[in-house]
């Protein structure tokens, strides 16, 4: 099945009729005594959603209300992958008592409210990635990424253990680069896909905990399990542009944003702060990262410069507690 035909660009109604399909007729009572399972960002962060034990939830980040809600009565799904506001999703089963295989990606169409395709693996999903044009399903020892239009099989990527399911993806139309954990420990692979061009970083000593790129993949953050120092790198020849240290004691590093304009990173972890962090990264031209004037990988190494040198601290740490920082950070 193609699943293209089935996109219809328009966001979602709340609490539309529910159709027949494969989970069954939801109930539309207000369940709070759902446990939260998981919570993921749309790729332009105009949107998330929060995977339940009985479902999942898609909620509007300005105005913030909730904007949908499927409740299920046969559990819930630890990956709820929204793509941008459209009608289709990609769901993996987890938590309690989910009857939801989790070596199993459902592509949900929730227009037709039903299962329009299904991906099923020997072992576990740690991550599923969408773009408009490609399904990436994430594994603890391999990657493979899939055509959307037919659901052909273009690329498979071997790594080292990834039990965090660690893969980004760019957004941009014109350029599509991923990256993952390499094969090796600190190492990351990044796929220049257009260009057919494959870049090693080493990144760090220890294993990466974290990572992100930007909307064209022309930056890449990275933390270690150390979790002291962030880096940026240039994706196309692996150079490292700047470093910034976010203590001295070891942190769990929980996620890493990159504002658009690129002046300023922000770094969640297990010590209850949220620090951010002036960038001196040099980006040529404001334009570049706008929808107007969009770059191609072609044109992605002009437009960097390597900073003078490190941060020696973050600009503000605040938000005492656990935290989960929204992955988009307004100019």
């Amino acid at each position: 099945m193609d699943p293209r035909r089935n996109f219809q660009p328009g966001g979602y109604d709340s609490r539309n009729t529910f159709t027949s399909g494969s989970f069954g007729p939801p109930d539309f009572g207000e369940s709070d005594e759902a446990e939260l399972v998981s919570v993921s960002w749309n790729q332009d962060y105009s949107c998330f959603a929060a995977g339940t034990s009985h479902g999942f939830r898609i909620y509007n980040c300005e105005p913030f209300k909730e904007t949908f809600r499927r409740e299920l009565k046969d559990g819930g799904f630890k990956i709820v992958e929204m793509l941008f506001r459209s009608n289709i999703l990609a769901l993996v089963g987890g938590g309690p008592n989910s009857q939801y295989p989790s070596n199993k990606v459902l592509i949900w169409d929730d227009h037709q409210g039903r299962c329009i395709s299904e991906f099923t693996f020997r072992s576990e999903i740690r991550a599923v990635k969408l773009r408009r044009d490609r399904i990436v399903v994430v594994l603890e020892h391999k990657i493979y990424v899939y055509n959307f239009m037919d659901l052909r099989l273009l690329h498979q990527i071997e790594n080292m253990a990834n039990p965090r399911g660690l893969c980004c993806l760019s957004h941009h139309m014109n350029t599509s680069v991923l990256a993952c954990p390499g094969i090796r420990r600190g190492e990351v692979r990044v796929e220049h896909f257009g260009l057919n061009m494959v870049q090693i970083i080493n990144a760090h000593d220890s294993n990466i905990a974290c990572m992100t790129l930007t909307l064209d993949g022309l930056l890449l953050a990275t933390a270690s399990t150390k979790g002291t120092l962030i880096r940026i790198f240039n994706t196309m020849d692996g150079t490292r542009l700047q470093e910034v240290r976010r203590g001295v004691d070891r942190a769990d590093i929980y996620s890493i944003a990159l504002s658009p304009n690129v002046q300023w990173l922000a770094v969640s972890s297990d010590k209850g702060t949220v620090h951010i962090f002036s960038l001196r990264v040099r980006v040529i031209g404001e334009d570049a990262y706008s929808t107007e004037h969009e770059t191609s990988s072609n044109s992605l190494q002009p437009l960097v410069s390597p900073a003078s040198g490190a941060n020696p601290g973050s600009s503000l740490s605040f938000l005492r507690g656990k935290t989960e920082i929204r992955r988009y950070l307004k100019k």
